[in-house]
């Protein structure tokens, strides 16, 4: 497993040239949103800030679909469906990045299915060819662990990688007043073959414009 992972990190950072960016990133209004949508729900039917975040990374891919895609024989193939790869750590050691496939079109609650689903499996051995192949592009979250910035190595033969940090609460400016909120830090790792700087902004800006406004289609 470690060989396996440092083979792909290790192609990664020789053949494609890396650049970084990074945002603050309001997430007080989704979250209260998000435990108004779990208030009715039954505890096994919940959804996970994990889950909600998925969904704004996939739905951010649609305004910024250079970041969506392959880069295979020496050219992008821009992919039109959209599977987020999911940074999973197994029990045993090591990690896999299982797809959440076509995670634009699922709802809220067919993500967090999805995702549990996927996760369990990594975890039992039980993944699928597909699974491991078809991402567009990765997500590691590592928030849960304390993590409040996540710098990826992208992982080949994708073009993008997005990190989330944990939420945090800050101190905020509004109408003269001082107020709490909960933020969390968002980076992410492009490949400069495909895309650059403004690319990779233009992205922050709608992941930040989907947690703002968490029920938009």
């Amino acid at each position: 497993m470690r060989a396996a992972i440092a083979a792909a990190m290790t192609r990664s950072k020789r053949e494609i040239p890396h650049y970084y960016l990074g945002s603050e990133i309001e997430v007080e209004r989704a979250l209260q949103w998000l435990e108004d949508f779990n208030a009715s729900r039954p505890l096994a039917e919940r959804v996970l800030f994990a889950a909600l975040a998925l969904r704004a990374v996939a739905l951010a891919l649609r305004e910024v679909p250079d970041l969506n895609g392959q880069f295979v024989d020496g050219r992008f193939r821009r992919s039109e469906a959209i599977h987020v790869g999911v940074v999973t750590s197994l029990r045993g050691g090591g990690v896999v990045v299982p797809a959440v496939h076509d995670a634009d079109r699922l709802t809220l609650p067919e993500l967090m299915a999805s995702l549990r689903d996927v996760v369990a499996r990594a975890r039992s051995g039980r993944l699928r060819s597909s699974d491991l192949a078809d991402s567009t592009i990765t997500l590691t979250n590592l928030g849960d662990l304390g993590v409040e910035t996540v710098y990826g190595v992208i992982y080949p033969p994708q073009v993008a990688l997005v990190g989330l940090g944990r939420v945090v609460s800050r101190a905020a400016v509004r109408d003269g007043a001082i107020v709490a909120t909960r933020v969390v830090h968002a980076t992410l790792s492009g490949d400069h073959r495909v895309t650059d700087g403004l690319s990779g902004a233009r992205f922050l800006a709608a992941l930040r414009a989907r947690f703002d406004d968490p029920e938009a289609p």
